[in-house]
């Protein structure tokens, strides 16, 4: 073969080459853009079904921060006996009864979410628990306690309820 017969070569397969690295590229580019746009489709399908029960969970979870509240629980749930013991195992119980029928929601937020809804019900107990070591003996001292020690410090239920409320905002921004 000489260098005419080279040169000829070299000028028949350049363009054929160049053709099929550009329609490589413009195939390649083409698959990616119809991923993009299945998975933009598939996520906004999705979201019309995901995202109702998900703002469901934040409602339950709002209306489990809310009836867990110490002032609004003390108030719900009256003494039944006259053992100040037997009073505050009975709000415990009732946090934990709320807790335990909510678990589920935990699937649909976020683990900071989850996490912090978790703190308030324990710091809640713990209040119950120290209201109860005080030197009271009947159960209406220690509904008093209790209320007074919330009206000192904000409540560990709002402070999580902000926190889901800014979280569900956060679902539109």
């Amino acid at each position: 073969m000489s260098g005419d017969q080279i040169l000829q070569l070299f000028a028949y397969l350049l363009p054929a080459v160049v053709t099929g690295v550009v329609a490589f590229y413009f195939f390649r580019l083409h698959t990616r853009n119809e991923d993009g746009r299945r998975r933009y489709l598939l996520h906004k399908d999705s979201q019309k079904e995901t995202l109702p029960i998900r703002l469901q969970a934040y409602e339950r979870m709002a209306l489990f921060l809310e009836r867990i509240a110490l002032n609004s629980l003390v108030v719900r749930v009256s003494p039944t006996g006259k053992k100040k013991s037997d009073y505050e195992n009975l709000l415990i119980k009732q946090i934990e009864t709320e807790f335990e029928h909510n678990l589920s929601q935990q699937i649909y937020m976020s683990d900071s979410c989850w996490n912090i809804i978790k703190t308030a019900k324990n710091t809640t107990i713990q209040i119950i628990r120290s209201a109860g070591m005080s030197e009271t003996d009947s159960p209406d001292k220690l509904r008093e306690d209790i209320l007074n020690q919330t009206m000192e410090k904000e409540s560990p239920s709002n402070a999580a309820l902000a926190f889901v409320k800014k979280e569900v905002s956060d679902l539109w921004a």
